[in-house]
């Protein structure tokens, strides 16, 4: 039967043209060397090597074993490599979710670097809003989760990032425009454009609009941030984003935004399976993530 060892056998003969030094090359001795040779020989009745020439020549059918450890060798290598690197953590696939649909602004540089530190890692990114997040990193479909929610949940260990101000945004011709401060009774009769997830999940109902009793007339959802922006600027409802990614289109006097009563503060975590705490390329990612400014 032809095994691996035969085909390392086969290609270090080429190497080396001798019985003695492929020996050498493999801890082993000569005549072991020429035990495995003629194994392989009389296994398929048929000679592989003419011993006689000097440096050692391949027959046709020493050739085609040769041709195959040629092919074949390199591979095996490579998946060696692989596996290794994945035993200790510096291989594998890191899937990544956010419930903060605006981190991408600050989290693509961080991205970038990463790549650059672990080559060997897939990274990939769960598309759409999914509703329960968390469980989907219980279940294993994702490995990191960005996220203003630490759900005591058994296996789950939060990272916290920094911490945000979640303001009411309305157009600069919008009556609300001309208030300080926001109160829960000013959003009654206001439609709130936010992004398509569970109005539980959302900061201004979570701990602004729900602890008073108070729920806007109505919600109007859309994925992208720049549209919700120019739905607001056009005065077809208020949104609340965090303070950061307000700021740009403030700039561009697009939008103005109010607190939020006395203010809804929030915390952002990366949430990750305690499990995975020691993989090397995740506690990479975590560094990263630790040394994080606010934007």
């Amino acid at each position: 039967m032809l095994e691996i060892r035969h085909l390392q056998m086969m290609h270090a003969l080429k190497r080396h043209g001798s019985l003695a030094t492929t020996a050498d090359e493999m801890n082993l001795t000569a005549s072991a060397i020429s035990h495995q040779l003629k194994e392989l020989e009389n296994y398929y009745d048929i000679t592989m090597v003419n011993r006689r020439t000097r440096p050692i020549s391949f027959t046709p059918a020493g050739l085609m074993v040769l041709e195959l450890a040629e092919s074949i060798l390199p591979q095996v290598a490579r998946t060696q490599s692989d596996i290794k690197r994945l035993a200790h953590g510096q291989a594998g696939r890191l899937r990544l979710a956010s419930e903060c649909h605006s981190c991408f602004d600050w989290l693509m540089p961080i991205l970038n670097t990463y790549r650059g530190q672990y080559a060997d890692v897939e990274l990939d990114f769960s598309t759409g809003f999914d509703p329960e997040p968390h469980q989907m990193l219980v279940d294993g479909e994702i490995d990191l989760l960005i996220t203003s929610s630490d759900l005591p949940i058994d296996g789950i260990s939060y990272l916290p990032l920094f911490t945000y101000e979640s303001r009411l945004v309305v157009a600069p011709t919008h009556p609300l425009a001309s208030q300080a401060v926001i109160t829960p009774q000013d959003l009654c009769d206001q439609t709130l454009i936010a992004y398509p997830v569970e109005e539980s999940h959302l900061d201004i109902i979570a701990q602004f609009l729900t602890p008073n009793g108070v729920a806007p007339a109505n919600i109007r959802t859309t994925e992208l941030t720049a549209m919700l922006i120019q739905l607001v600027a056009s005065e077809h409802g208020v949104a609340a984003l965090p303070d950061w990614v307000i700021l740009e289109y403030e700039r561009k006097g697009w939008v103005v935004s109010r607190p939020l009563g006395v203010g809804v503060h929030c915390q952002l975590y990366a949430a990750t399976r305690s499990s995975d705490a020691q993989l090397h390329f995740m506690q990479g990612f975590l560094n990263l993530l630790k040394d994080i400014q606010k934007p």
